[in-house]
């Protein structure tokens, strides 16, 4: 199977994944400095910065396990993507409400982080883009994805939940 055999669908995620990848170690090596300042000089090493790096990780290490083709059939992974996209805009809004505002006056620390905070808004941008995009993609191929029972089972309590409401509509007496 050559690149041109594969779907347009995969090839779309595979794209949006490794962009997703990219940023997570951009945020990784852009919190890391101030990480790392902190363990040389043996001060206190901030909660706010291990947040970041812990968020960049697991954004990281999801975008490489979702280029594995049979790992985007699970329905749980815009579950997963709504969780990171949370992480991500708590993560903008902890650091854009330190340092948007923050005059960098030639302090390249300063700057890195005000750089840092709009990377970080990219990323929940691409984290949401992948929620919807994914929870579309499991929605219009849900036959496909579900065993063939799962699906059946679901199609026979949606017209159960019909008839219900139904039944339920035609026994209300009409007022007089």
């Amino acid at each position: 199977m050559g690149l041109f055999g594969m779907a347009a669908s995969y090839l779309a995620f595979t794209v949006l994944h490794f962009f997703q990848f990219v940023l997570a170690i951009t945020v990784c090596g852009l919190y890391a400095v101030d990480l790392q300042r902190a363990r040389n000089e043996g001060v206190y090493v901030d909660s706010k910065w291990v947040f970041a790096e812990v968020v960049g990780a697991l954004s990281a290490v999801t975008a490489l396990l979702y280029c594995v083709p049979f790992i985007l059939r699970f329905a749980a992974t815009f579950v997963w993507d709504v969780i990171l996209f949370v992480l991500w805009i708590a993560l903008f809004g902890l650091f854009g409400n330190m340092y948007i505002k923050e005059n960098a006056e030639g302090d390249k620390d300063i700057q890195r982080m005000k750089n840092a905070v709009w990377v970080d808004l990219a990323n929940a941008l691409l984290w949401l883009i992948s929620t919807l995009a994914s929870a579309a993609y499991w929605w219009s191929h849900r036959e496909r994805l579900l065993p063939p029972s799962a699906f059946v089972q679901s199609q026979k309590q949606l017209q159960m939940l019909a008839f219900g409401v139904v039944f339920i509509a035609d026994t209300i007496p009409e007022p007089q």
